[in-house]
């Protein structure tokens, strides 16, 4: 792997593995789900690998209006 690649693969990484979560976190602590939504989304971004990805996808149809 050449050093330029290598230089652009870091910062996908560190958003994804890094970030996203941390900002999924955030974003399940501030919304309102219906009953236990909340618990189950923090478990999936907390305990599977893409699971902040996931959140994203599912999260918003779950949120109360």
């Amino acid at each position: 792997m050449g050093m330029l690649t290598l230089l652009l693969v870091i910062p996908f990484v560190f958003i994804f593995v890094l970030l996203l979560p941390i900002i999924a976190i955030i974003d399940i602590l501030k919304s309102k789900f219906e009953g236990n939504d909340s618990i189950l989304m923090l478990l999936i971004v907390i305990f599977i690998p893409f699971g902040a990805i996931l959140y994203f996808i599912l999260g918003p149809s779950r949120k109360k209006h």
